[in-house]
């Protein structure tokens, strides 16, 4: 099932059922019954468990309950301190959006009020060098994030968490909506708890990971495919355990870059060299806003696109996480 898209003009001033494209009635995109189905896999090892969640053979409903039992009954693939990471070698690519393929973007997902002043941001397509890093295949979950408030406190609860309480049946969900200078604070508390060098990719790490340095438009492949991503399309219109969608998966093998969450990167928004820079509604009050990358659940598939620069908006449907890399 798809969702329904309606004539978009600004989501921003729109309700969030009505900017997901979504109607007054009931939307029930799993059998009610879909854990019955699978009842099965409440027996199963967790390593089997794990094996089936990365099996795009495996049809989407096996896949959600296999992780959704992991995340209740203990996640092999998710180590708070000592996160699965992806090697990605030092290369010079080229990254961004062609000017003259904008029209062809716009036109592509107009229907679903994309603006052409948004991707201009992307804009223009340039070279850069980058050195070898390490990215963590998922993005941080629940889990990995309770960690780091029991250890630390404070007030850097997830606006998603009701009442600042821990869900437990998303454990390997992963945690949105964050503050962007919550997650630095992640990387440094990571950091000093293991003796290595965590922090979040910047714009061009983030895009050279889900690309692969190909000129693709998504981690997958040129097309979208609303199988392949949690995103509004097809998506269960809620987090889902990490590393489900692996035919979504990045050329390095990176899992979640496109749909789930979004993800901050480094970066502040500031046009790339010889780009204009461009005051949509993320720019408020003249104060700058952290680059976001990659979709979600609440969102249309072309935020999944590996050139889409975003950022947060002060509304749920806003839904931002994070992932780290490490320096070798």
């Amino acid at each position: 099932m798809t969702a329904h898209v309606a004539d978009v003009v600004d989501p921003n001033a729109q309700g969030d059922r009505e900017a997901m494209g979504l109607p007054d009635s009931l939307v029930d995109r799993l059998p009610p019954d879909v854990f019955h189905r699978q009842a099965a896999l409440f027996r199963a090892d967790p390593d089997r468990l794990a094996a089936i969640c990365a099996d795009a053979a495996e049809p989407f409903d096996r896949r959600y309950v296999a992780g959704c039992v992991l995340g209740l009954v203990g996640d092999p693939r998710i180590r708070p301190d000592d996160p699965e990471m992806v090697d990605v070698p030092a290369a010079r690519v080229e990254l961004g959006l062609p000017a003259e393929r904008v029209a062809e973007v716009v036109a592509n997902w107009a229907p679903v009020g994309v603006a052409e002043a948004w991707i201009r941001k992307e804009c223009p397509r340039h070279a850069r060098r980058i050195d070898a890093f390490r990215i963590m295949r998922y993005p941080v979950t629940n889990l990995e994030y309770r960690a780091f408030l029991s250890d630390q406190g404070g007030p850097a609860l997830p606006s998603s968490w009701r009442f600042g309480t821990y869900p437990h049946h998303r454990a390997n969900h992963p945690v949105w909506t964050v503050r962007p200078e919550h997650a630095d604070a992640y990387a440094s508390w990571l950091s000093a708890r293991t003796g290595r060098r965590f922090r979040l990719p910047t714009e061009a790490e983030w895009e050279y990971a889900a690309s692969g340095g190909e000129a693709r438009q998504y981690p997958w492949g040129e097309e979208f495919h609303a199988d392949h991503a949690n995103t509004v399309e097809a998506g269960p219109l809620t987090t889902t355990p990490v590393g489900i969608y692996p035919a979504g998966r990045s050329p390095f093998g990176v899992d979640d870059l496109g749909g789930n969450v979004e993800e901050f990167v480094a970066d502040d928004y500031a046009p790339y060299p010889g780009g204009a820079a461009v005051a949509d509604d993320l720019v408020r009050d003249g104060i700058p806003y952290r680059v976001a990358r990659g979709g979600s659940f609440t969102r249309y598939g072309d935020l999944t696109r590996c050139t889409r620069r975003h950022g947060w908006f002060d509304r749920d449907l806003y839904a931002i996480g994070f992932r780290l890399v490490e320096d070798p």
